[in-house]
């Protein structure tokens, strides 16, 4: 009995650790109510979006127990001398000085431009105006990369992209701070942008009947620009990309002209952040046995969100961000300490390519995540190509950037990562389909299934046939040939050809070239070594 009541007295003495402790017993029950627990341990409420009917998730790979918390008990030792000073933790029992310090941190995450109670307010907000996406396992996928792989859906919201969450919270956020009638009268809300955040304002902007002005570079998709104008925005074609289009926005707002017109960064504004947020709410109540989270990165708004909340929902989670190599704006910021201009090339991954990430998505992001490493050109064609071979999704280059990291040869094809459990935003969906074509064509000729070669052949007829029926003999199939006479300087009867054949892949590649040079050829592969192969 007085061992009771001893205990009794310190949980009431130190509330945060008992809930800390109470958190702990939760979640053997539910994983529900993990989420729940936490949330009050590292935000000190109780939000109402915790106590939403979300549907836990109960596939395979998951245990429905969590990570015990290792702290002692609170009480001091039995006769101990140490008197305690709540300002110098080094005065306190070990558990007492973790809850210290655990407190500390979290003031100063509280300082931070967007926060969980932002996020779960923005998860309340918006969750009857975007479609909760599933968080699915991939059975060919997890087989390929040694892993369990999980793939959020986010490109099956409606316009096509995770940028609605932000969109629609960033409005509904502006109709509660100016009131209906005020922002309607200031002429409503603009935006600079090429695609997916020009359709997510626009489309939210109607159903939530805020006028919408959408300024875009005029390298932007005829296809995209439509889509706008059939949702009801105000489309202003300006600057040669997304830059100047940004500029030309930014004055147009502090102008007369303007008319009070609010701007909506697509990827620094709080309440943007914040609506991307929800994705790492959702991921955590999907999948609670997940270990990681792979995240593309552009301006860091995504994972800025996401990452604050799977941290806070469940600290040992690791949150990776992917950047394309030839638009690293977040490891320049990284490396500089704070938000810098990146060189930027075009790349398949457009909807990254941000020159300098936002100052308040890059303080957030710097605070949760793990590291963030890039991902080549190849890297994201194969990436889309085996999404629409094994899982029929078609996802545009940023979106699809997270699992070109994963892929056999990437930077996170890890020991540490093998058989643990990995969630994958898709964010995106909108591409073209002309350039789908081509970026289909570049991920077959990565994998080793699409390959040219230069062979010299006789000129006398027969010449190109023998050539032709040893390819076919040996099961390739001929996609293209170009006859070159002019330009040789080799025997008179002798002619180029070059040839492009579908292959079944890199051994079938390698049985072709010996084919070849066994007959007398000697294939110039696209490369332009004689035997890249062999």
């Amino acid at each position: 009995m007085i061992m009771i009541r001893s205990i009794v007295a310190s949980t009431h003495a130190m509330p945060f650790v008992a809930t800390r402790r109470a958190a702990a017993t939760s979640t053997r029950s539910s994983n529900l109510a993990s989420v729940h627990a936490r949330v009050a341990a590292a935000t000190g409420f109780t939000y109402p979006i915790i106590a939403s009917p979300y549907r836990p998730f109960s596939g395979a790979g998951c245990s429905d127990e969590d990570d015990d918390d290792n702290g002692s008990s609170v009480s001091s030792p039995k006769g101990s001398s140490i008197i305690e000073d709540k300002n110098d933790p080094h005065t306190l029992p070990r558990s007492r000085r973790k809850a210290h310090t655990e407190q500390r941190e979290k003031k100063n995450l509280e300082s931070l431009p967007v926060t969980f109670a932002d996020i779960s307010r923005a998860n309340v907000a918006i969750r009857h105006g975007v479609i909760r996406t599933p968080c699915v396992k991939s059975y060919f996928l997890s087989e390929l990369l040694g892993a369990n792989i999980f793939l959020k859906t986010e490109f099956q919201q409606f316009t096509g992209s995770f940028k609605e969450r932000g969109a629609r919270n960033a409005i509904l956020t502006l109709l509660r701070e100016m009131g209906e009638d005020e922002l309607r009268r200031s002429g409503g809300v603009i935006a600079a942008s090429a695609g997916n955040h020009a359709l997510a304002l626009a489309y939210h902007g109607k159903d939530l009947g805020v006028p919408v002005t959408v300024v875009m570079p005029t390298v932007a998709p005829l296809a995209k620009v439509d889509r706008c104008r059939k949702f009801g925005a105000k489309i202003i074609i300006e600057g040669a990309h997304i830059g100047e289009s940004k500029e030309y926005a930014e004055k147009l707002v502090s102008s007369r002209e303007g008319g009070g017109l609010e701007y909506v960064n697509g990827y620094d504004d709080p309440p943007i952040i914040a609506g991307a947020g929800t994705i790492g709410m959702e991921i955590i109540e999907d999948v609670p046995c997940v270990d990681a989270v792979v995240v593309p990165v552009g301006g860091a708004g995504l994972i800025a969100g996401v990452s604050c909340a799977v941290k806070t929902l469940k600290p040992d989670v690791a949150v990776y961000g992917v950047e394309p190599e030839f638009a690293a704006s977040y490891i320049a910021a990284l490396g500089a300490g704070k938000p810098v201009p990146a060189r930027i090339t075009p790349t398949l991954a457009d909807g990254l390519a941000v020159p300098t990430v936002g100052s308040h998505a890059f303080e957030v992001a710097r605070h949760y995540v793990d590291e963030c490493v890039t991902c080549t050109e190849k890297e994201v064609s194969l990436a889309i190509l085996r999404l629409i071979e094994n899982e029929k999704m078609v996802v545009e280059g940023g979106g699809a950037t997270g699992l070109a990291a994963l892929l056999p040869g990437a930077q996170l094809d890890r020991p540490e990562l093998k058989g643990k459990n990995i969630v994958v935003p898709l964010c995106g969906g909108n591409i073209d389909t002309t350039v789908l074509g081509r970026v289909l064509e570049r991920g077959l000729a990565a994998d080793d299934r699409m390959k040219n070669f230069v062979a010299t052949v006789s000129d006398r007829p027969g010449g190109i046939a023998r050539l032709t029926t040893l390819l076919g003999d040996n099961g390739a199939s001929i996609k293209d040939m170009y006859h070159e006479r002019a330009f040789l300087h080799t025997n008179i009867d002798h002619v180029h050809v070059k040839v492009v054949v579908e292959l079944q892949g890199k051994e079938h590649a390698q049985q072709i070239e010996r084919a070849l040079i066994e007959n007398g050829y000697d294939p110039v592969w696209d490369d332009g070594s004689h035997k890249n192969m062999i």
